[in-house]
């Protein structure tokens, strides 16, 4: 549950910046207006999934407290800094969006047949590396910039990317949480322990569900090909590839292999063994990520360890 509380707390704070400026209330009417061009709705959506994470956080907190048992405060560690463009708050944070290594494995890996915890690896269908998922200053976002699809100049190219790396992260973060909260569950003796993971971890894999079908329409036509100009970040045309590995409307987990290779293809949330989904595997996927760039010695040390202990668990009877 401790380990469960800190990655909500991560979790909410990378969604309050994707809030701040590209929520319905968001300030940044630029990276508002390139989010929406994956999705109408995108504001409203980063806006509730935002309200979703800080209710876990609050609740996880809470119940911890309420069993005599320690919570998890990591406000020491908000050090990171923010956005410069304009709606964005000038506060520390934990969690840097600044320049990401966004790994993509997961995309292929809902479309194959195949399973991770039978040891298989993925690769993703293209690469993102050292692109921002929100504007860095109101260079990148100048007030009143219209985001016309396709873009047509350098700059409003250099948002759509942004905002498309936002879409792509949206998804990575929320399959990781797809995972972890059944890799959790199997752990708990407590029955009420397990109503809460089970409970919180549905909602994690409904989040997870809305921004794979969102991320998809980056790489479709008319938006597919946006280039960032400064990283030269590219976003493919997946569609044209004639491959279901790659086709951006197969959405739902494809049936794949679960519990032994003699069983019946299923389609299940993968991977869900601790060695691929567990806590420590979540804070290597979060660091490779670069979402923890700049954090300190003492910070990687608290999650480590917490990340170990919630590892280590195993249900009584």
């Amino acid at each position: 549950m401790r380990f469960a509380a800190a990655a909500e707390i991560i979790e909410a704070d990378l969604w309050q910046q994707y809030n701040e400026l590209g929520g319905v209330h968001g300030g940044n009417p630029a990276y508002m207006a390139a989010l929406s061009n994956l999705d109408g709705d995108m504001p409203q959506y980063i806006s509730d999934n935002t309200d979703d994470e800080l209710s876990h956080a609050a609740f996880l907190n809470a119940y911890l407290i309420s069993k005599g048992e320690e919570p998890v405060n990591l406000d020491a560690f908000r050090n990171l800094p923010s956005s410069q463009a304009t709606g964005a708050k000038d506060i520390g944070r934990l969690t840097n969006l600044l320049k990401l290594n966004v790994d993509l494995s997961w995309y292929t890996r809902y479309r194959s047949a195949r399973n991770p915890d039978f040891g298989v690896k993925f690769k993703g269908p293209f690469t993102i590396e050292n692109e921002p998922a929100i504007p860095l200053n109101d260079y990148d976002t100048p007030p009143g910039q219209d985001q016309p699809v396709p873009p047509a100049t350098p700059q409003e190219a250099r948002m759509q990317a942004i905002a498309n790396t936002a879409g792509f992260h949206f998804a990575f973060i929320e399959q990781g949480g797809a995972s972890l909260y059944p890799t959790l569950a199997f752990k708990a003796t407590d029955p009420e322990v397990l109503r809460i993971l089970v409970s919180i971890g549905g909602v994690e894999i409904d989040h997870f569900g809305l921004w794979h079908d969102k991320a998809g329409n980056a790489v479709a036509q008319p938006l597919a090909g946006v280039t960032d100009p400064e990283t030269g970040v590219t976003f493919p045309d997946l569609n044209a590839r004639n491959s279901e590995l790659d086709q951006t409307n197969l959405i739902l987990p494809e049936p794949c292999e679960f519990i032994s290779k003699s069983l019946p293809a299923c389609s299940v949330i993968r991977p869900t063994l601790t060695k691929n989904g567990g806590a420590v595997a979540t804070i290597k996927a979060f660091t490779d990520d670069l979402l923890f760039l700049g954090q300190s010695k003492a910070f990687f040390g608290l999650v480590n360890q917490v990340a170990i202990e919630a590892d280590s668990v195993r249900r009584g009877f």
